[in-house]
């Protein structure tokens, strides 16, 4: 993932995790609703040719990955719906490669010709169609993730408030925006984070080298939505993923109920690798038992 790439200073950046909000807090314990954890863990995409010989076997067809990939890992970030929007009938010919794998969920993203052609204007066919489409998935849907581009600033923010009031609450969705004033400045981020609080509509925190206002761990609901961008499991990777499991424990013990956690690394052959060790840390310090995903070579 190009978008925060630190490059070689890796050693000159913070990466401690900043402390919760007050809103934060008052989330957690508002919104509560009681019941355990669940924790979806995953990828990006699951075509990733470099996994051959480490999470898929060196013949397996790659029209098979999808189905290998379910049984590895329960999530994953579905960028296909980026790029355009697919009959209902298509969406289900992927939901059904993973169909021996009940809990399996597929999180979309929303279509660029909506958030980055459009930016949320005039967009009302298009986004009836997204959902239409996503109705594909079945049970195997997850939250919709709204991905705005840097481009997208808070001069924009009469637009996404009427684009998120004009959504149907039957399916979550979670906005991640990425333009330093949405951080920086302290009306816009207030603006922004009451919004999706008022709405009930998540946001997601992208944990990455270079944008550390991203991380900028606001929850607006009781589903926290990670992006975890690694550096080709560099020693930072690994205490960074300790405190994500320190978090996640607070976080659990204050009342989070549901957490996605996307895995990427610049080299994304390190995912599976990255997705052992974090699993680790979250059994060991959660008490939770997920199933790592199966490496097949060291």
């Amino acid at each position: 993932m190009e978008f925060g790439r630190a490059g070689d200073s890796l050693n000159e950046i913070d990466f401690r995790l900043p402390q919760d909000s007050q809103s934060t807090i008052n989330t957690l314990k508002s919104k509560n609703t009681g019941g355990d954890l669940s924790v979806y863990i995953g990828a990006s995409k699951w075509g990733e040719k470099t996994w051959k010989g480490i999470l898929y076997p060196h013949g397996l067809p790659d029209k098979n990955f999808l189905g290998v990939y379910g049984q590895n890992f329960n999530t994953v970030e579905f960028g296909p719906t980026f790029y355009g929007i697919y009959e209902p009938e298509v969406i289900n010919r992927w939901a059904a490669q993973v169909s021996e794998s009940p809990e399996f969920k597929f999180c979309p993203k929303f279509p660029q010709i909506i958030t980055h052609m459009r930016r949320l204007t005039n967009a009302e066919e298009q986004t009836i169609q997204f959902y239409q489409s996503s109705t594909g998935f079945g049970n195997h849907l997850g939250p919709l993730l709204l991905q705005l581009g840097e481009g997208f600033t808070p001069k924009s923010f009469p637009q996404l408030k009427a684009f998120l009031e004009s959504l149907p609450p039957t399916i979550k969705v979670h906005v991640e925006v990425r333009h330093k004033d949405w951080f920086g400045n302290t009306h816009h981020r207030s603006d922004l984070f009451h919004l999706l609080d008022d709405l009930n509509i998540g946001t997601v925190i992208s944990d990455t080298a270079g944008r550390r206002d991203c991380v900028h761990m606001e929850l607006t609901t009781t589903d926290a939505v990670i992006r975890f961008v690694g550096n080709n499991l560099a020693d930072s990777d690994y205490s960074r993923m300790d405190d994500w499991a320190d978090r996640l424990k607070d976080w659990k013990e204050k009342g989070l109920q549901t957490v996605w956690f996307f895995m990427h690394q610049n080299d994304e052959k390190h995912v599976p690798e990255a997705c052992v060790y974090f699993i680790n840390q979250l059994n060991s310090r959660l008490g939770t038992s997920i199933k790592p995903p199966n490496i097949i070579a060291g």
